[in-house]
């Protein structure tokens, strides 16, 4: 594989087990604790998939789609949001906004795995 992804989660525990299974996986990883964070390590990074939490400090996930979206260089690049926003207006308003899927907590590993591989065209 050796697909790069940005995972964005201010949730610790979240976001290091999601890394470590995700490395396990065979995927690159780089973790941010919140948005401005995960726009930063954009540029430096250059992921081939964002997973990215909604409810975030300094910078909500709507706010880090905005910014991708409006990114010449990563405009294109699968974003899934990750989130425990799991109302059916929530999932509306992130796929309308542009997010490529909405993966709601908690999840199974597997089902993350499949969401990844169906953005990157593995799957």
């Amino acid at each position: 594989m050796g697909y790069k992804i940005l995972i964005i989660e201010d949730e610790d525990f979240i976001r290091e087990n999601i890394a470590e299974m995700l490395n396990l996986s065979g995927f690159k990883v780089e973790t941010a604790i919140n948005g401005r964070d995960g726009i930063d390590k954009l540029n430096i990074f250059q992921p081939d998939l964002i997973l990215c939490d909604i409810s975030m400090p300094i910078m909500n996930g709507y706010q880090v789609l905005e910014t991708v979206r409006n990114s010449d260089k990563h405009a294109h690049t699968p974003f899934i949001f990750l989130t425990s926003m799991a109302n059916p207006g929530e999932v509306r308003k992130g796929l309308s906004n542009g997010a490529n899927d909405y993966i709601t907590k908690p999840f199974r590993f597997n089902d993350l795995i499949i969401g990844i591989e169906r953005q990157l065209g593995d799957g």
